[in-house]
């Protein structure tokens, strides 16, 4: 099936946010972003100057053309990337994007963060990335087809079962992850380990489309046990209602917090006593927004970011929270469910109130702890119960935090730069071995 159109956008797109200069004024460079969290981490723990220009520099960068013969007859030329950029611990593990404004150094920076994540949760993957620029909403099967099949063609020699393999992202489902399995195949055989997050009828995992937002609930469940929040009083607000945005939404409802507000690239909706999560399901299902629903009052993102809450859960796409607009944060605890949501200038600004930040490569791990499983699983041809996956994310995911929690502690460090030196230990040690 396609992807889903959606209403005309009513308020402002949060994707949009991307661009938006930060406090210094400058336009948010993602990998610049990165970069800096990167030498925080890497002057906190006295990295050596070689092994940091190892680590930083990507091993491989493609950028290809895809030329895609439209329904109306005409020629279209779309800009696709792929950048590896660490495998020293693993093949190179990360999702395929398909947004307007997908371009090398934002596929640059998220194939980083790829890297120090699957580190974090320790799966043995490296880390890559992907994309396209284009509006999968504006396109049919047909030519998305076309676009995807045309994709994989031509990044197919940087691909492989234990060399580089993709996922769904923003943008992307496992609709397209299939087109992507079928046209690799083509050339290759069967090989349904090249891909992760297709259909389970093509060998895809069981619990793989929760994963990210069963990961981010896990992690919020245990930062607010270490933080002395009591969940089943706290009111929550959720930015982005996506794959991600919509899973965690749902989880933390049923361990009992208060979602008070979510919003999409649409608008958003405010219920100060508690929104019904299943009207506001519905209502995605059947309208492509949140917007809209009974009995909630309207609202747009920014004013979402600014609510009274006890947690913020930013699920949407990167930079939405920067110098500029971090006064405005009201929460006591942000948990990134999207890649670099929090700006460093941001993360400044919200440190000095005492706001914690619980970053990225820890909290939005679940989706490729369980495309790990589903590698591994293709690899056995043996299927898993949906019951062991979420066992196994449940254990991963638990130590995961209370290894990054531990040494943020002893270390008396923020959770960023704990989460950052955890990574970049494991990926270290196994540059030195390799170098």
């Amino acid at each position: 099936m396609p992807i889903a159109t959606a209403p005309q956008p009513v308020t402002r797109n949060p994707s949009k946010q991307i661009r938006e200069s930060d406090a210094q004024g400058a336009h948010l460079d993602f990998n610049c972003i990165t970069d800096e969290q990167f030498q925080i981490a890497a002057d906190h723990m006295k990295l050596d100057k070689e092994i940091q220009l190892l680590l930083r520099t990507p091993y491989r960068e493609l950028v290809v053309q895809i030329p895609v013969r439209m329904d109306d007859g005409h020629l279209e030329m779309f800009h696709g990337f792929r950048v590896q950029h660490n495998a020293v611990r693993g093949p190179y593990k990360g999702g395929i994007r398909y947004h307007p404004e997908v371009d090398l150094n934002e596929v640059r920076s998220l194939a980083a963060l790829m890297t120090w994540k699957t580190a974090v949760v320790d799966v043995p993957f490296g880390g890559g990335k992907g994309g396209v620029s284009c509006d999968p909403t504006a396109l049919s099967r047909h030519e998305l087809q076309t676009l995807t099949r045309g994709f994989t063609q031509k990044i197919d020699m940087a691909l492989g079962v234990y060399r580089d393999i993709v996922a769904p992202d923003a943008g992307t489902n496992a609709q397209v992850m299939a087109w992507i399995m079928d046209e690799y195949g083509k050339k290759h055989g069967y090989t349904p380990a090249i891909v992760t997050g297709k259909p389970v009828a093509l060998g895809g995992s069981l619990g793989r489309e929760e994963a990210t937002g069963r990961g981010v609930m896990i992690i919020l469940r245990e930062a607010c046990q270490a933080y002395g929040i009591d969940l089943k009083k706290a009111r929550v607000a959720v930015q982005g209602f996506g794959n991600v945005g919509s899973w965690a939404t749902r989880l933390v409802a049923e361990l009992g917090a208060k979602v008070v507000a979510v919003s999409d690239l649409f608008g958003g909706i405010f219920q100060p006593e508690g929104l019904s999560i299943e009207k506001v399901l519905q209502h995605y299902k059947a309208c492509g927004s949140v917007v809209g629903v009974p009995g909630t009052r309207a609202i747009d993102n920014e004013e979402l970011l600014g609510l009274d809450v006890d947690i913020l859960i930013p699920a949407a796409m990167g930079g939405a929270i920067t110098g500029e607009n971090a006064s405005s944060v009201r929460a006591k605890m942000i948990i990134e469910g999207a890649n670099s949501p929090v700006t460093p200038r941001a993360d400044e600004a919200l440190r000095t109130r005492g706001v914690r930040v619980i970053p990225d490569i820890l909290a939005n791990g679940g989706g490729v702890t369980v495309s790990y499983f589903e590698w591994v699983q293709n690899l056995q041809q043996f299927h898993w119960s949906h019951e062991k996956v979420n066992q196994e994310l449940e254990e991963r995911m638990v130590r995961a935090w209370r290894t990054v929690h531990a040494r943020s502690v002893e270390e008396r460090t923020p959770l960023r730069i704990a989460a950052y030196v955890e990574a970049l230990h494991k990926v270290a040690e196994a540059s030195r071995h390799r170098f």
